[in-house]
């Protein structure tokens, strides 16, 4: 499982740097910003949290201080790339 998981960040990563995964909104965090809130918002889901969290770079939700520069890809590109 970690394996997958750590192949599933790496490719929303280099998606995102080769241009197979588009950037749809950036964010900044503010005090009562979470980024599961934020992916239930804009995907419908939270537990799409982590790829929020791989695109923008950080480790986990909690890890996202007030002020962190959130990306949010496009959903079905990472989809796409992640079969």
């Amino acid at each position: 499982v970690t394996i997958l998981a750590t192949e599933s960040i790496n490719t929303i990563r280099s998606g995102i740097e080769s241009g197979d995964i588009q950037i749809i909104r950036v964010l900044t965090l503010t005090e009562t910003d979470r980024v599961e809130h934020i992916a239930g918002a804009l995907y419908g889901d939270s537990r799409y949290w982590w790829i929020i969290a791989a695109a923008s770079e950080i480790g986990w939700a909690l890890q996202a201080p007030p002020g962190t520069i959130i990306k949010v890809p496009d959903l079905n590109d990472v989809q796409r790339l992640l079969g």
